[in-house]
C-alpha cells in the first residue's frame, strides 16, 4: 500500500504530528513522541489543512482529567505570553489558579463587596473611529438588555419590546452623560416602569409600548431588587486589568440552587463586562475559557453571546475553549431545527479542535454522530483512561496522554474534599 492508503486505514499509526511548536501537552500515545499544541501557531502557519479557527471544545465525564487539562492549557499558555480569561467560574475552582499565576479573581454573590456594572463603556481602540465605537457600545448594551429580559421572561421579545428597550436605554444614557455618570441597569428598569417618561418619548404609541415596557421592567427587577440586587445595578467597584495574566469571575455563590436562572443572569452580565475589554485587538492573543458550559446550552441569550465571540475570534486574537461533560449536552439546547440547537451546533462547527475524554457507553453514539468519529476513533474513546484523550485537530486524530507537573497536580486538585 502507499503511505496515503496506510494513513487512512491506520490513522493513529501513520500520523506525523503537529510539530514541536506551541504548548507542551503530553505524550502522543501511538507515535511515542511529545505532543504540542498552539491554535494561534497552527492557524497562522497553515500547516494543518482545514484549521480555520483557534476555537476548541473539551468534553469528558467527571474524574477523567478534563478540568486538569483546561487549567494546564491556561497555565502553560501564560508561559508562552498569552493571557487567560474565565468569564464564569460556577464552582470557584479557578480562583486559586489565577492567584498562583499572578492574576486575580472577582467573586460575586449576595453579601460580597464586589460590584460589576455590565453597562460600562470600554476604552475605545485606537483603530476604531469615535462615532463607530459609540454605535458599537450601544449595540452591545442593547444585546445585553435583550438577553437579560429574554432569560427572565423565557421567551423571545416582541418587536415593540425591542423598541421600548432602545428608547429606555437612550434616555438613560443621555441622563448619564448630562451628569457625568455611567448608565445603570436600575435606571433602565426605572425608565421602563415610568409611564410619564415613556409617554414623552413614545408619543402616539405610548399606550401600546407602555404595556410592553412594564413586562420588561419586571424582568429587570430581579437584578435591581431581587436575589441579584447590588451586584450588577451599581457602579463597578472593580476594574478590568488587561495586563493581568489571568482573570476569573467567581460565581460559585450563585450556583447552589436547582434553578440556574440567577447564575445565567450573572453569567450574562459578567461576560458582557469582560468582553468589553476583549474588543481591542492590540491587547495581544488571549484564551477565553467557558467552564461548565453545559449550563448555557438551554439559554439562547448566552448562546448568542458566545456565537458572536466565536465568529470574531480570529479578528480579536482570541482562542475560545468550551468545557462540558457530555457531547449530548449540545442537544439540550432544543429540538432539531430550533434556534437553540442551531446555535449550539454552530459553536461546535466553529471549533477546529475537538478534545474528547472518556464518554459513558450510552453517550458514544451521540459523540460519534456530532463529531463524525470513525469506528476506530469511537472504540478508542470508550477505552480511554484518566488523563488520556482523543484530539481531533481539523480532522487529524491523536490519542494523547496529558502529563502534569507535581506542582500542577497539587494546584489543580479538584478531589481534595474526597481525600481522607
Amino acid at each position: 500500500m502507499t503511505t496515503a492508503t496506510v494513513s487512512g486505514a491506520y490513522p493513529f499509526l501513520a500520523e506525523g504530528g503537529l510539530g514541536a511548536e506551541g504548548i507542551f501537552i503530553g505524550r502522543d500515545v501511538h507515535a511515542e513522541a511529545a505532543f504540542c499544541y498552539d491554535p494561534f501557531s497552527l492557524y497562522n502557519s497553515g500547516r494543518v489543512d482545514g484549521f480555520t479557527n483557534p476555537n476548541a471544545v473539551l468534553a469528558g465525564i467527571i474524574g477523567m482529567g478534563k478540568s486538569a487539562l483546561a487549567k494546564s492549557l491556561a497555565t502553560r499558555a501564560i508561559a508562552h505570553g498569552y493571557r487567560v480569561y474565565v468569564p464564569c467560574d460556577p464552582k470557584g475552582e479557578w480562583t486559586v489558579v489565577a492567584q498562583a499565576l499572578g492574576g486575580h479573581s472577582i467573586a460575586l454573590g449576595p453579601g460580597l463587596p464586589g460590584r460589576m456594572n455590565p453597562l460600562d463603556a470600554p476604552a475605545r481602540p485606537t483603530s476604531v473611529p469615535e462615532r463607530a465605537w459609540l454605535t458599537e457600545i450601544r449595540k452591545r448594551r442593547l444585546l445585553l438588555l435583550a438577553g437579560l429580559t429574554r432569560t427572565v421572561l423565557k421567551r423571545d421579545l416582541l418587536p415593540v419590546e425591542h423598541t421600548a428597550l432602545d428608547l429606555a436605554l437612550d434616555l438613560v444614557v443621555a441622563d448619564a452623560e448630562a451628569h457625568g455618570a455611567v448608565p445603570l441597569l436600575g435606571e433602565v428598569a426605572d425608565v421602563l416602569g415610568s409611564s410619564r417618561r415613556l409617554d414623552q418619548a413614545l408619543g402616539d404609541h405610548a399606550g401600546r409600548m407602555g404595556s410592553a415596557a412594564e413586562d420588561l421592567a419586571h424582568a429587570l427587577r430581579r437584578l435591581v431588587h431581587g436575589d441579584l440586587s447590588g451586584m450588577f445595578d451599581a457602579p463597578s467597584t472593580v476594574a478590568f486589568d488587561p495586563t493581568a495574566p489571568m482573570l476569573s469571575i467567581d460565581l460559585s455563590r450563585l450556583g447552589g440552587t436547582g434553578d440556574d436562572t440567577a447564575l445565567v443572569l450573572a453569567m450574562t452580565c459578567a461576560s458582557a463586562w469582560m468582553e468589553s475589554a476583549l474588543a481591542d485587538p492590540a491587547s495581544g492573543k488571549r484564551w477565553v475559557i467557558y467552564d461548565e458550559a453545559w449550563r448555557v446550552m438551554r439559554h439562547i441569550a448566552l448562546l448568542e453571546r458566545m456565537q458572536s465571540q466565536w465568529k470574531l475570534s480570529r479578528g480579536l486574537g482570541i482562542a475560545n475553549l468550551m468545557v462540558f461533560h457530555r457531547l449530548s449536552d449540545l442537544l439540550s439546547a432544543g429540538d432539531a431545527g430550533s434556534r437553540g440547537r442551531v446555535l449550539a451546533e454552530g459553536l461546535l462547527a466553529d471549533c477546529s479542535t475537538r478534545i474528547i475524554y472518556r464518554q459513558e457507553p450510552d453517550q458514544l453514539g451521540a459523540a460519534a454522530s456530532l463529531l463524525g468519529l470513525s469506528g476506530v476513533e469511537t472504540r478508542a474513546v470508550s477505552a480511554l483512561t484518566k488523563g488520556r484523550g482523543l484530539w481531533k485537530v481539523a480532522g487529524r486524530s491523536f490519542v494523547t496522554q496529558h502529563l502534569l507537573h507535581p506542582e500542577e497536580k497539587a494546584l489543580f486538585d479538584t478531589d481534595a474534599r474526597m481525600s481522607p
